[in-house]
């Protein structure tokens, strides 16, 4: 007898911390900076990435200190707000799974590990730049991530 997952099975509001944790498929969009475009007032992301992402990994290098250590700059996703953050990415599996979506075929929880989700361009490994190497942060807007299957 095969063993539904658990996200399939819960609600957001029914998963353990390690569950929701675990949703996350760490490709590090969210850790872009974004602006508001002055012209058409709608939300941009950039390429330049939060300084505690490792855009080799797409992992914060404090995870657990990264509130404290971006100071309001760094949001954490949770069970009451994840339905008002429209700027995470149409792959997320917290917004998809929030519309009542499945997650994509990619998704590391499916597959086992982040390779399919790095090998399909999901993540900023490949677009990303630190925010330390440059002198004002450049406002490129990056192409959005593709809605998930």
């Amino acid at each position: 007898m095969a063993t539904i997952p658990f996200w399939q099975e819960k609600s957001l509001d029914e998963m353990t911390d390690k569950e929701w944790e675990s949703l996350c498929d760490g490709c590090g969009r969210c850790c872009l900076y974004k602006y508001i475009d002055s012209e058409t007032k709608t939300l941009q992301s950039t390429n330049v990435a939060c300084k505690l992402l490792n855009i080799k990994t797409c992992q914060c290098s404090h995870y657990d200190k990264r509130l404290e250590r971006m100071k309001g700059g760094c949001i954490k996703l949770t069970r009451e707000n994840i339905t008002t953050l429209d700027w995470l990415p149409p792959t997320c599996a917290y917004r998809l799974l929030a519309q009542g979506k499945p997650l994509p075929s990619w998704h590391p929880l499916i597959t086992g590990s982040k390779a399919a989700m790095h090998a399909e361009r999901i993540s900023v490994r490949h677009i990303a730049v630190p925010a330390s190497s440059l002198n004002k942060k450049v406002k490129f807007v990056v192409p959005k991530a593709q809605p998930a299957e």
